[in-house]
């Protein structure tokens, strides 16, 4: 198999979508391999270190001239020229996201696998490495925004002795969630845990006793909680489609002035109304006198750990990938839920029930 690697276009993104180690493997196994030159300077991976590992420099044009292509983040529509027929793509797509990504894709004739929707015993490795890093990102840059010098309110999330400390906010108990809450705990923060799933509840209350408060999701109990939060973290995930929008403009309104919100499922549209996509150079905007962070990189902002862990979890099957072609999708059920569009047709049913008119 011919696989390309390009370097990320997006804003400030320096993950890289094979590290060096990866390309060792894969041409151990006698695949060719072509980076773009300079595609892992951001994550520390010189174009030595993928000489040495097998792999050939190239441009963007030659890189997307390969059979199979493996990204970090979703093509920006700055390459939907590259994308070509019969082309595997092997990403991030978050499709529910961007009607525009979903179109070009089925004109194309690309064959698009999505990391975020591969799913093992109803597990998504994939998502899960970077969903671990957003979830601690997510306490780290909003304890940093709540500085009175970035705009905040000035509030210490772990407080000291005599004073409260910050009341942090997180809707969803998944990954993100329960990273996030780690995270706070951490730092000593107050922290209210918000889920619809009351197994998942009970889970939580194993994990974290009652440091946390953990209330059952409904409109008085987010609103309650919200209403008091110094920090909200979005953490709500429904694989293939949109976030449900959990939080209302009215409802940002009442929170404290200078509070900050970070949504980390901006990338699937955001779960909180007056969130929109930032970027790593601009992350924050002033709406309702709170602050809004809403990067859907996130994890680009630790390039090093991010790729490595990404790595670790889609070599296996980038690997299977490249030895089988897309005979991998009839052999192996986790990848065979991760195709979105093939054949000029789009075909995850999550994405379907979203865009029914590319359908």
């Amino acid at each position: 198999m011919q696989i390309g690697v390009p370097k990320e276009v997006k804003n400030l993104e320096f993950r890289v979508g094979l590290s060096p180690g990866s390309v060792r493997v894969l041409t151990e196994h006698e695949h060719q391999v072509v980076v773009e030159a300079d595609a892992g300077v951001g994550a520390g991976f010189s174009n030595a270190d993928y000489e040495q590992a097998g792999a050939t420099l190239g441009t963007a044009s030659e890189v997307w001239q390969q059979a199979m292509v493996v990204k970090v983040k979703e093509p920006l529509p700055k390459e939907y020229d590259y994308l070509q027929k019969e082309q595997l793509l092997f990403t991030y797509l978050h499709l529910a996201a961007s009607h525009e990504l979903t179109e070009a894709l089925i004109h194309s004739g690309a064959t698009a696998i999505a990391y975020e929707t591969v799913e093992k015993n109803h597990q998504r490795p994939l998502l899960t490495p970077m969903s671990i890093i957003a979830g601690r990102l997510s306490v780290q840059f909003g304890a940093r925004f709540l500085e009175k010098q970035q705009g905040g309110r000035g509030v210490l999330l772990g407080g000291i002795p005599g004073v409260r400390p910050g009341h942090v906010v997180v809707l969803g108990g998944g990954v993100v969630g329960t990273e996030a809450t780690k995270m706070a705990l951490g730092l000593g923060a107050q922290v209210t845990l918000i889920d619809i799933n009351l197994d998942r509840l009970n889970q939580l209350e194993e994990l974290f006793g009652s440091r946390v408060q953990l209330l059952y999701s409904n409109s008085a109990n987010i609103e309650m909680a919200v209403s008091q939060a110094d920090l909200l973290i979005g953490a709500v995930l429904v694989p293939g489609r949109r976030s449900p929008t959990l939080v209302s403009r009215t409802l940002v309104e009442q929170m404290p002035e200078g509070a900050v919100i970070v949504d980390v499922a901006v990338d699937q549209g955001g779960c909180i109304e007056t969130v929109r996509p930032t970027s790593h150079s601009e992350p924050v905007y002033v709406e309702s006198e709170v602050l809004h962070y809403g990067v859907p990189n996130m994890p680009g902002a630790v390039p090093r750990t991010a790729t490595e862990a990404l790595n670790n979890s889609t070599l296996p099957y980038v690997l299977t990938l490249a030895n089988m072609g897309l005979d991998a999708l009839e052999k192996d059920a986790a990848l065979a839920e991760g195709l979105n569009v093939v054949n000029h047709q789009l075909v995850h049913p999550a994405v379907k029930a979203t865009f029914p008119d590319l359908s």
